[in-house]
């Protein structure tokens, strides 16, 4: 049984609670650095904010429970010398087929990764994602709930694909894109920006989502 501490006590950090006790593993708390929560979440301890992690670093391993990207990443590049723990929840599919799957990500309930998949640090598979055959997600990137993603498909690092967007087969999409929410992606991306609708077109900068 391992020992994990999240960063992030929030409605994301209950989900990653959850399928970390679901793994038959411990949460021991979390840290936060929003000095106005009380001190104890869902019944666990908030033992500090994000810099008290040195405390911990000899007994836990951590995850990091934020859903924004750009967050993620500076925490985790903050957070020096840790274990990063791979949260994936027992009802997921992930096959057995040369599946590389990187630290601190975290697969959620009833998520599918097919064969020779490969999925960066630090990325979310949200619930009842599909993650086909053949894909490529770089690090930091979010697939959110009932995200479709096709055969051979490159999702750059950074990139969030909204809730219930498809991306057809044989498809790159470049780093730091947002794919609005039930979009569907039927042409190559390779311009950084915000994307909606069906198809999905270009609507304006990715810093105008920030």
């Amino acid at each position: 049984m391992k020992s994990v501490i999240i960063i992030g006590a929030s409605g994301h950090g209950k989900v990653v609670a959850d399928i970390i006790r679901k793994s038959g593993n411990q949460v021991l708390g979390f840290l936060d650095d929003n000095k106005l929560l009380p001190k104890f979440f869902i019944g666990l301890p908030l033992l500090g904010v994000v810099n008290d992690y040195k405390k911990y670093t000899e007994i836990a391993e951590f995850v990091i429970a934020i859903g924004n990207v750009e967050i993620r990443e500076k925490i985790s590049a903050k957070l020096e010398g840790v274990r990063w723990h791979t949260a994936i929840h027992p009802s997921a599919i992930i096959s057995e087929i040369d599946v590389k799957i990187g630290e601190g990500t975290v697969i959620m309930a009833n998520a599918v990764v097919n064969s020779e998949s490969q999925i960066g640090k630090h990325c979310i598979v949200n619930s009842s994602a599909v993650v086909e055959h053949d894909n490529v997600i770089e690090d930091f990137v979010h697939v959110s709930v009932g995200v479709k993603l096709g055969g051979t498909v490159h999702v750059g690092k950074k990139t969030w694909i909204g809730l219930g967007s498809c991306i057809n087969n044989n498809i790159n999409i470049c780093s730091n894109c947002v794919i609005g929410a039930g979009a569907v992606v039927v042409r190559d991306i390779d311009e950084q920006g915000i994307y909606v609708g069906v198809p999905a077109k270009r609507k304006r900068d990715v810093n105008a989502f920030k």
